[in-house]
């Protein structure tokens, strides 16, 4: 009986234990747009490198900065000399040294410390323009998996009825009723609704893939998708567009920034003609060993501590360097003054080029809508035919057939006004507004 009992409770253990595996096996993550976009976010790698790049540009310029930043050093050390007692810097021998540095008015320097914090604003929009690539790709493999799916629904619907029409037309072939090119062509017709399916499905699995990968969903996971019809449609005129994209355009950001990054080195070149101004301080514990005694007077009072302290000024009396420094960062003052100019025509081109291919693709989709309008009124008028008797079975799935390819491009049109005016949003700097 106990054995009997164990067997039991074996057995409904291991059906638990399968039955939680094939439940974990085939979990469904049901996600909106807005959720595939913020896990996407959360999970990107380009978007935690551009982090780690901007980290580094902000520590670059902290280096730069450091020289007008108190700097102390210490330290001490042994080395043998023949003649004048020194150290290999020139110095005393000393026991022990501290040494504080810090520059107060330096023009070159300070312009390297401006010129750097520009620098690091452009690695800031680095990491906006990662959050906006990675937005863009979730976004457009969210809506185009939606679109699939709903595309298979009805080439499998459409396969039926491809199906229906073969065996009907069969059946009137061997009855005498149709010749057999016109089997040939329903079997040909059925074989391509199966082609779609197979490169539908291809696409399907390829999608989900790329979804998960960006949402970081894990891969024995199925992803459900809203398949409602979506707008990303901007109301204003192209004139504000093309506002917006000037305003909110990174390239020309960058290339401003750069600008002003340049304009920064320029004047530091021209302050090389300044003096440069230094706090400066020592301290020093000296010795009497490396033959002392033989270049000074060891009767006279020796003190062993040793202090310096005060300002260090550096004036510049000529130097070719100087000359050939701020020739150098004119030129690439004027470089960067055509880089942003270059940058602003593109974004222009960019913006109207966008807003035409917006506005082409929404009049592509709207035929479509017609097309399929009109497809489904036809196959209204079919169906009521065939309800009197004076249509045939054939011509009701033909209609139907013709209805599932009218859906299936206008799918498509859909999808690509949504891309359309996902790029849109995109250029003009107000994806992160409608999709965060």
């Amino acid at each position: 009986m106990n054995k009997k009992l164990l067997r039991t409770a074996a057995l409904a253990a291991f059906g638990i234990v399968m039955g939680h595996g094939l439940a974990c096996a085939q979990d469904t993550e049901k996600l909106t747009l807005r959720q595939a976009v913020a896990l996407a976010l959360q999970n990107s790698r380009d978007v935690a490198l551009a982090k780690v790049q901007y980290n580094i540009a902000l520590n670059e310029a902290s280096v730069y900065r450091s020289d007008f930043r108190p700097n102390l050093y210490t330290g001490s050390g042994a080395a043998y000399t023949s003649g004048y007692p020194s150290t290999p810097g020139g110095g005393l021998p000393s026991l022990f040294n501290l040494t504080y540095m810090q520059s107060i008015f330096n023009l070159p320097g300070k312009g390297q410390v401006k010129a750097a914090e520009e620098r690091a604003k452009n690695s800031k929009l680095g990491v906006d323009r990662a959050r906006d690539n990675t937005i863009v790709r979730t976004a457009t493999a969210y809506l185009d998996l939606a679109n699939v799916r709903r595309a298979l629904d009805l080439m499998r619907s459409e396969q039926s009825s491809a199906e229906k029409i073969l065996q009907v037309t069969r059946e009137r072939a061997q009855a005498g009723q149709e010749l057999a090119i016109e089997v040939t062509r329903s079997e040909l017709t059925a074989a391509r609704v199966q082609e779609r399916i197979v490169k539908l499905e291809d696409r399907d699995e390829t999608l989900a893939d790329q979804l998960r990968s960006l949402t970081g969903i894990p891969e024995n996971h199925s992803i459900e998708v809203e398949a409602e019809e979506r707008s990303f449609v901007m109301d204003e005129a192209e004139s504000q567009l093309l506002s917006l994209a000037m305003e909110n355009d990174r390239g020309i950001q960058e290339a401003e920034n750069e600008r002003v990054a340049r304009q920064r080195l320029l004047k530091g070149a021209k302050g090389e003609y300044w003096p440069t101004v230094g706090l400066v301080g020592e301290y020093q514990l000296l010795a009497r060993f490396n033959n002392y005694k033989q270049f000074f007077n060891p009767n006279a009072n020796f003190q062993q501590n040793q202090v310096i302290a005060g300002i260090q000024v550096n004036v510049p009396i000529f130097s070719a360097k100087t000359r050939a420094d701020i020739s150098l960062a004119k030129s690439q003052v004027n470089e960067s003054e055509l880089l942003v100019g270059k940058r602003r025509q593109q974004v222009r081109q960019e913006v109207q080029q966008e807003a035409r291919g917006v506005r082409e693709v929404e009049a592509s989709r709207e035929v479509a809508r017609l097309d399929l309008k009109l497809a489904q009124e036809t196959l209204e008028v079919v169906q009521a035919k065939f309800d009197q008797g004076r249509a045939t079975l054939r011509d009701v799935e033909e209609a139907r057939l013709e209805e599932s390819d009218k859906w299936v491009a206008f799918l498509d049109a859909d999808f690509a006004r949504e891309e359309g005016q996902l790029k849109l949003l995109e250029v003009t700097g107000q994806l992160a507004k409608v999709l965060q």
